[in-house]
């Protein structure tokens, strides 16, 4: 039953985002026919966002096999999945008492501190409880003081980054209602820095003005399909037809596969933004119960593509320009002495696209493309910083991707190098977490009342 509970239905996105709507419902005394509805609803957006990564995931890595296969590149792919699948071997307890109490800890920090956001996206909250079960374990913790300590900096993580970010995200939404609760918090935040410093918000991505023979690429579904498709097919003929042929299409023509590759992804693009939509439209009503009756003033902190919407344009400027700054960064990686990080589509799709959407809000479109760009860098060289923490564990060939597992698995792992005895390890956690709840307290932007 307690496996039942932590790892199928705590450990299911879907149903943990399903569950918080239920509950917001029920406190607020909702007829049967809107909890049903409205719970339903909430999972099935959830659901259709995850069946468009699923879309995108598979084209990208066809995408994958034939960029390295044309440019002969053997490195590590940072890919979050994996090294978590990886790790549950060993470490799938842990991870999943981390993750459990982590959720009561994030309540808990909502209802007695003034940062009020409840962290929704349920896949994340795994991937960094298992990065923190791995480095506390690593650091010599085991047992009940482990899970509570990785519990406490979990929770305080999913209420401080949020915290740290919604004055960009009001910035994205026009409104307070709504927060963004993914580890990739501080690329977006240095984009949106960046953007505010060298851009100006006022020459927004959603003004460039389209000609009218192009003016179908206003529409963001053909604009992803003609910008997919002209990298799959340019990549194809660096790749040559012989390899995808016979290794990739199953000998359906080399151009014909790719152009279908890159519909595929504006598929999944499509996809994604209507699950997007069908969730905000009711877990903002239905999380109203959860913010009036259990922590009040509460705000969903919500998955990076929750803010996609509001900034078309960005998303595609911020997903290429990303990933360039990726391939820039993996040539300069072995002159630091560190392994190459082969850019990964998928966090430089999600993340770099998020990027742009915070550059784009403080700096227009030139903090699109510079913020995008240092998010680039940042998923690229925190990886590769990262390795040497993990790599005693038998993670060389793969790693966490996004910003937050770097920073926060770097600072850790070089924390618990330096304090060997584990409690006073502990006792400086506490103490630096307590300093963060301090600072962000004194610092926090409040909305305007206008």
């Amino acid at each position: 039953m307690i496996d039942f509970i932590m790892n199928d239905l705590l450990g299911t996105p879907e149903l943990l985002v399903g569950l918080f709507a239920l509950i917001g419902l029920l406190a607020q005394r909702k007829a049967i026919a809107d909890v049903v509805s409205g719970t339903l609803k909430t999972v099935l957006g959830f659901v259709i966002l995850g069946a468009g990564a699923m879309v995108i995931v598979q084209s990208l890595d066809q995408f994958s096999a034939m960029f390295n296969h044309a440019f002969n590149v053997n490195g590590v792919i940072p890919n979050n999945e994996v090294i978590v699948a990886i790790a549950q071997d060993a470490f799938g307890t842990e991870t999943a008492m981390i993750m459990l109490f982590g959720m009561v800890a994030n309540i808990l920090f909502a209802r007695i501190t003034p940062f009020k956001y409840i962290f929704l996206t349920g896949h994340h909250i795994m991937f960094m409880a298992c990065l923190i079960a791995v480095i506390l374990t690593t650091a010599g913790m085991g047992g009940v003081p482990m899970v509570a300590l990785g519990a406490i900096i979990l929770g305080s993580l999913m209420v401080l980054l949020p915290a740290m970010l919604q004055p960009y995200t009001r910035e994205i939404t026009g409104s307070d209602d709504i927060a963004v609760g993914h580890f990739g918090s501080f690329g977006y935040y240095a984009s949106a820095s960046i953007g505010k410093w060298f851009g100006n918000k006022e020459k927004t991505t959603e003004d460039i003005k389209v000609p009218k023979s192009l003016g179908f690429l206003r529409d963001t579904t053909v604009a992803v399909s003609l910008t997919m498709v002209i990298l799959f097919v340019v990549v194809a003929f660096f790749t040559g037809s012989t390899f995808i042929e016979s290794e990739l299409s199953g000998g359906q023509n080399f151009l014909v596969f790719s152009l279908m590759q890159g519909l595929t992804f504006a598929a999944g693009v499509y996809i994604i933004l209507a699950g997007v939509r069908m969730l905000l439209g009711e877990i903002v009503p239905a999380f109203k119960g959860i913010a009036d009756k259990i922590v009040p003033n509460a705000k969903p902190a919500l998955d990076a593509p929750a803010v996609f919407p509001f900034a078309n344009n960005a998303v595609i400027i911020g997903f290429l320009f990303s990933f360039a700054a990726g391939l820039i960064s993996m040539m300069f990686l072995p002159l630091f002495g560190l392994a190459v990080i082969v850019p990964g589509l998928v966090p430089h799709f999600f993340t770099g696209a998020a990027a742009g959407v915070f550059g784009n809000a403080t700096g227009g479109r030139r903090g699109a493309i510079i913020g995008a760009m240092v998010n680039g860098v940042l998923i690229s060289f925190l990886p590769a910083l990262l390795l040497p923490v993990l790599g005693d564990l038998g993670f060389q060939s793969t790693t966490f991707g996004d910003s937050d597992f770097g920073v926060i698995g770097i600072a850790l792992g070089v924390l618990s190098q330096q304090i060997t005895s584990t409690i006073l390890f502990a006792l400086a956690i506490l103490l630096i977490l307590a300093a963060f709840f301090f600072l962000g307290w004194k610092t926090r932007k409040e909305p305007s009342k206008s």
